[in-house]
């Protein structure tokens, strides 16, 4: 009789929201790290927006006491559109 393969162990999955600003013509670098965050490129308005609405997509988040890797589809989207207004 075989033995039955126990399945590796995987390290918890980690969410990442990631943004990318595609209007910057100034040739100026922007990179912002924040929890659970990466914001690259845009123009200083764009990137500043990008920025603004992870800070309080995360504010949004801790306070339904959830890491990002715990929302579902429906509740991420929830989620950004009320920290973009």
């Amino acid at each position: 009789m075989r033995e039955k393969r126990q399945k590796a162990q995987r390290p918890p999955a980690e969410a990442l929201l990631f943004g990318v600003g595609l209007d910057g013509k100034d040739e100026h670098v922007r990179i912002t790290k924040g929890e659970n965050f990466r914001l690259a490129g845009g123009s200083e308005e764009t990137h500043e927006k990008m920025t603004e609405t992870a800070i309080r997509f995360n504010e949004k988040l801790k306070k339904k006491g959830k890491a990002l890797e715990e929302v579902n589809g429906d509740e991420f989207i929830d989620l950004i559109q009320d920290a973009m207004h």
